[in-house]
């Protein structure tokens, strides 16, 4: 598309959750999304800490907090279309899995899991 259309035709921001409030997170990848504002949102929190959650969707201006028993709740919420995994090591398997079957994008902490199974599985 060029011309006019090209600089007229708004872009769609991806909108994020971020599983996870742990060092990672907070040091790196929510302090990113103020740098990545043109072309990302972070749309939703997942924690199973109540005191992170609202600390962090407070500095971070995120109103979609969850706890991980709503995990699949946020995934369905039509929020989010990507999340970035940011959990211990042995719970990437089952949240980027869920993640994948509802269709979202995903991005996942490194190691990608514990052992050559679950990366199979994942893929």
């Amino acid at each position: 598309m060029t011309g006019i259309r090209a600089l007229t035709k708004k872009k769609r921001k991806i909108r994020y959750a971020v599983i996870g409030q742990g060092y990672i997170s907070q040091i790196a990848m929510l302090p990113a999304f103020d740098n990545a504002d043109a072309n990302s949102e972070l749309t939703a929190l997942i924690s199973d800490d109540p005191f992170k959650l609202k600390k962090l969707s407070k500095k971070y201006r995120v109103k979609n907090v969850y706890s991980y028993a709503q995990y699949d709740e946020c995934l369905k919420s039509g929020a989010v279309d990507a999340v970035y995994i940011a959990l211990p090591n042995s719970m990437h398997r089952e949240y980027t899995v869920r993640a994948a079957n509802a269709g979202m994008h995903v991005f996942c902490e490194k190691p990608m899991a514990v052992n050559e199974a679950e990366c199979r599985d994942m893929i």
